[in-house]
């Protein structure tokens, strides 16, 4: 079965091929987008199923043994995050066959979309460093493309701040993987976990975990390395910041949590983990109090993927099983919240021609659903019970208070005020006040003006990443216990180790 770990990977590959091969038939483009979104989706519940019952499966690519060839490995933690990309990816097709024009599906828009979605599942399922650098950089070439596809020069303007930060990253990435390499000798990291602590050099070793720390913190957009992602992220087309917010910033915070937690476990990572608890408390606050302060939908959203990295990282830094599994259940219901939320902020943007919250209002009146679809990520993500946000805090705050963070626990809390207060100011805004601009506005830019089947397209996501949340926060337990489970297997590297050294292939 383990073969099936290469088709999260191949699937986006042959899609994105195929596509080429029929450049000039962008109604094929979106046909195959979704469909192959939904077959990687389904494809990837399997690996989940058969990780879930048959322990970590490991792919030796050629045959070469590990560490000397190319692994793939699939464990609980990587598997959940491919299942969690490729439902993502779907819903995003879906909206992008109503937001998406035809300029840009001339340009590629549908496979660069494919390709973004293979780099993010070769992240996750890699077991080698260097290869987690390749994946970065294809991640970064196809998340380029898709920031300046439309030429627009606010696009550009942001796409110019994104992948510079992003290619000092990378060069930071790869100095850390040579000193890695020349100390260690191998950088598959099942090998990685079992050498280290037999290797001298400890000042080195620590050395590298910083740098480690800094290019994964660059990804994740953590304090003081984010300001990357507010000046970028608001400039494509909603379809595309809806990705990158949902996925991008997660596939750095996943890599911090398999680097500390499976190659750096011994004195190195203690320093590291106490970094990365004094940052968690600057990102949570910085990135609130960006959002406060916003009134383009767009940049608020942005800034607010910034705050929730921010209580991920605090959890992973508490190490215990508890704080893992909290901070797995909080990627993964903070992933499926912060996207719905930009989608909400681009059918608002159809319906009332602007993103800017003090040019816009009286959307409640006329559509009063739409404000329903919007309250449930939205009171998601500021944590309010029953929703998934609600056990994803309780879980972090918990595993917090267990190890007597208390000052950590209190910022956390009052930064969750103040999301609950900028989604409160979105709706006061946008929804309950009247339009400015008069009350046939909302008639003569709205809803009437779009295509039927654009308009399905649109609000099914919405309705599909809202019952997700609904459904992650009534029936709360089957899914926290594959993060425990998860949490369980990261912090038992052994596992790990067997499964690609010696185990079952």
């Amino acid at each position: 079965m383990s073969w099936i770990i290469m088709l999260p990977i191949l699937l986006p590959l042959c899609t994105a091929v195929i596509m080429i091969f029929f450049r000039r038939s962008t109604a094929l483009h979106r046909i195959l987008n979704a469909a192959g979104t939904a077959l990687m989706l389904g494809v990837s519940l399997v690996m989940l199923g058969s990780v879930q019952t048959g322990g970590i499966l490991s792919l030796r690519i050629g045959g070469w043994e590990a560490p000397f060839g190319i692994s793939l490995v699939a464990d609980m933690l990587s598997s959940v995050m491919v299942v969690a990309t490729a439902f993502i990816g779907f819903t995003t097709a879906l909206y992008s066959l109503g937001t998406i024009d035809r300029e840009r599906e001339h340009y590629f828009y549908h496979p660069l979309l494919q390709l973004l979605l293979m780099g993010i599942n070769g992240a996750f399922l890699t077991g080698d460093i260097f290869n987690l650098y390749v994946w970065f950089e294809v991640m970064l070439i196809s998340s380029f493309v898709l920031l300046v596809l439309g030429g627009r020069p606010e696009q550009l303007e942001g796409a110019i701040k994104y992948v510079t930060l992003n290619l000092l990253s990378s060069s930071i990435f790869l100095a850390a993987v040579g000193i890695l390499y020349g100390t260690a000798g191998t950088l598959n990291m099942a090998d990685l976990a079992a050498r280290i602590p037999l290797l001298g050099h400890r000042e080195l070793l620590s050395v590298v975990g910083v740098l480690f720390m800094i290019t994964f913190g660059i990804k994740a957009a953590i304090f003081p390395l984010f300001f990357w992602l507010p000046a970028s992220y608001h400039t494509p087309p909603v379809a595309v910041s809806a990705i990158f917010a949902g996925l991008l910033t997660k596939v750095g915070v996943y890599a911090i949590m398999r680097f500390f937690t499976t190659v750096f476990i011994h004195e190195e990572a203690a320093f590291i983990h106490q970094v990365l608890l004094f940052l968690s408390a600057f990102t949570m606050v910085v990135g609130v109090m960006g959002a406060v302060a916003q009134y383009d939908m767009r940049k608020l959203l942005s800034f607010h993927i910034i705050s929730q990295i921010g209580y991920m990282i605090f959890a992973l830094a508490i190490q215990s099983p508890l704080a893992i599994a909290g901070a797995l259940f909080y990627i993964i219901h903070n992933i499926v919240a912060k996207t719905n939320l930009f989608y909400v902020s681009g059918l608002i943007q159809r319906l009332k021609g602007s993103y800017d919250l003090r040019e816009i209002g009286g959307v409640y009146r006329f559509y009063p659903m739409l404000g329903l679809l919007f309250l449930v990520p939205a009171l998601g993500l500021a944590g309010i019970p029953p929703l998934s946000g609600f056990w994803a805090k309780f879980i972090v705050i918990k595993a917090g208070i267990d190890s007597e963070h208390y000052l950590l626990v209190g910022i956390a809390l009052c930064v969750s005020m103040l999301t609950l207060y900028s989604m409160i100011k979105i709706w006061n805004e946008a929804f309950w006040k009247d339009d400015p601009r008069g009350e046939g506005s909302v008639e003569d830019e709205g809803y009437l003006l779009i295509p039927s089947m654009k308009k399905v397209m649109m609000v099914l996501p919405i309705v599909i990443l809202g019952s997700v949340t609904i459904v992650f926060g009534f029936w709360f337990e089957p899914f926290f216990e594959l993060a425990d489970k998860a949490a369980v297997e990261l912090l038992d590297s052994g596992a790990y180790i067997e499964a690609v050294m010696g185990g079952r292939s």
